[in-house]
């Protein structure tokens, strides 16, 4: 049994951009996106604030998801006090077809993704549903804990948390030197997010996919 993970976002705030920046916005996400799949038809951008990606790594969407979160933190004005944000609803399952892209494909994970993306709240960051509905509410309550979380990270903080996730074997004086910044500041930054806490989320997460579909 092929297992996938399906995730369906949005951008918030993204209607009051400039058109240009709009369509940089568009450009520049759509690339990050291509890069986190395996093939570019695996993910798409659709109605211009919408968005939708396919990946067989379980283990790595939950981290692939805080990534985008940043990014779209990162991307907002630092001097506007409209920030741009996501929500994103994460269906984990089967796949019955995979057509010409991600969005002509269809399945549980599918199914998952979109159907409870529309139930989300507004004030919602990440959902996670599987086939286990008493799985699905117990990740719901450690996802509304880190959400709160993420809620109150600036955007230093983004940029740092998106860099961890980014560098391969990333290590704190790696981020500082792409971020032009010490170590200590780094660690500082880091910290201050909570990001001890929001990994032991996830990690606890992964592992109870692994039992759930792997076991």
């Amino acid at each position: 049994m092929k297992i996938y993970g399906v995730v369906t976002g949005d951008i918030k705030n993204f209607t009051r951009l400039s058109d240009q920046k709009r369509g940089k916005l568009v450009s520049d996400t759509e690339q990050l996106l291509r890069s986190m799949v395996r093939q570019p038809m695996d993910a798409a951008i659709f109605r211009g604030d919408s968005y939708q990606f396919i990946t067989d790594n379980i283990n790595d969407i939950l981290n692939k998801c805080i990534r985008l979160i940043c990014w779209f933190k990162m991307n907002s004005d630092k001097h506007s006090v409209t920030r741009l944000g996501t929500r994103l609803s994460i269906g984990i399952g089967e796949i019955a077809y995979l057509g010409k892209n991600v969005l002509d494909s269809d399945g549980e994970a599918f199914h998952f993704s979109g159907r409870n993306f529309d139930k989300m709240d507004k004030e919602e960051i990440i959902r996670l549903t599987i086939f286990d509905e008493a799985k699905t509410n117990t990740y719901q309550v450690i996802l509304m804990y880190i959400n709160m979380i993420i809620k109150g990270w600036t955007i230093n903080q983004a940029e740092t948390i998106y860099q961890l996730l980014s560098i391969e074997d990333s290590t704190q004086e790696k981020i500082a030197k792409e971020l032009k910044m010490s170590q200590p500041a780094v660690a500082k930054s880091l910290r201050a997010a909570k990001w001890k806490e929001v990994e032991k989320g996830i990690s606890y997460i992964n592992a109870d996919l692994n039992k759930q579909y792997f076991a």
